[in-house]
């Protein structure tokens, strides 16, 4: 974590040097794994006198403690988006045409009813269960019985295998209007990702006939999409403006890096784009986590936030690209609007 931040800080500082470019316009644009490092590098780079203009956030993951069992945040965050997969996939009743007025509609009970509900525990009331359950029912196209079997927490696991299993169907991780097909419709989750195996064939070819066809370059190693190694990394960051509690992360919390590159240069802005359908970063996740920078009123305008109708590379899905596509370039000519 921390090692990636300084390696990048070092070739960016010295690219500006050797091509002189340190009064140029300067943009960070991170995708997954890379809003991680973007909005960490945003105040490592400042710390340096590296002033940036924008950074640009795709599909963000920018605190990798919500993962940790025992508490109930992720389900919160996640529940916005399954509503928008069973928009998607008609598995609400009375279906609104607006998917943006349905997902607002998710976010105001996952924050309110829905939270409340998962901070009581075991000791929430029966009659007020009943009623969670049928909302969570209601937005998630899940039956009330198994909402309640699963005490109302479904894991994106268990929600990916459920709710299109009368038409033995899974859902994918990445973009979940992929849709896949297990040996049998029992089980408790998909036995691959329909979304990571629909586009894995694509993105290997696409690489072999640059390398080889347009570069040639050939080699008889295995190219990976997805790397295995990235497990092993060194996860901790001790963030270069102290950060929460001022140590050593286990896990790294960047967001608060964000902030403080965004007090130390109040010119930055920060660009959010989301898919509606991922489920490996889930919007609602991001938006928490941009929402509690405590940034000043003054600074809280710098952050903008795009959504679209597609998954984690939101650009897969052409219409969602033309818009991703003029959303940054906006940004870019003009970051402050």
């Amino acid at each position: 974590m921390d090692q990636d931040l300084r390696a990048f800080d070092r070739f960016i500082v010295r690219y500006l040097s050797v091509n002189q470019r340190w009064n140029s316009p300067k943009f960070l644009i991170g995708e997954s794994y890379g809003t991680t490092r973007s909005a960490a590098l945003a105040d490592t780079l400042a710390n340096d006198g590296v002033q940036l203009n924008g950074v640009v956030l795709i599909s963000s993951i920018l605190n990798y403690n919500i993962r940790a069992g025992g508490y109930d945040s992720i389900y919160v965050f996640n529940l916005p988006s399954y509503a928008a997969a069973a928009w998607y996939f008609n598995k609400i009743p009375n279906k609104p045409a607006d998917l943006a007025a349905w997902v607002q509609q998710a976010r105001e009970f996952a924050s309110g009813p829905y939270a409340q509900a998962l901070f009581a525990g075991h000791n929430l009331p029966a009659a007020q269960l009943d009623a969670v359950a049928k909302d969570v029912s209601r937005f998630t196209g899940l039956s009330v019985d198994y909402v309640k079997e699963a005490n109302l927490r479904i894991s994106p696991t268990r929600f990916r295998k459920e709710v299109l299993r009368d038409d033995r169907k899974t859902l994918g991780r990445y973009d979940m209007r992929f849709e896949g097909v297990d040996v049998d419709a029992a089980g408790e989750a998909p036995s691959y990702d329909a979304s990571d195996a629909g586009i894995s064939g694509p993105f290997v070819a696409a690489l072999h006939d640059y390398l080889e066809r347009e570069l040639k370059y050939e080699s008889t190693d295995t190219y990976r999409p997805s790397a295995e190694t990235i497990s092993q990394w060194d996860w901790k960051h001790k963030p270069t403006s102290g950060g929460p509690g001022g140590g050593e992360q286990a896990q790294p919390y960047v967001a608060a890096d964000l902030a403080s590159a965004i007090r130390k240069n109040p010119h930055l802005r920060v660009f959010s784009a989301n898919g509606y359908f991922d489920l490996a970063t889930p919007f609602f996740a991001t938006e928490y986590d941009l929402a509690h920078m405590d940034l000043d009123p003054a600074l809280r305008g710098n952050v903008q936030f795009g959504y679209y109708p597609s998954g984690h590379m939101i650009y897969l899905n052409v219409d969602a690209l033309r818009q991703l596509k003029e959303d940054m370039a906006a940004f870019i000519a003009n970051p402050g609007k």
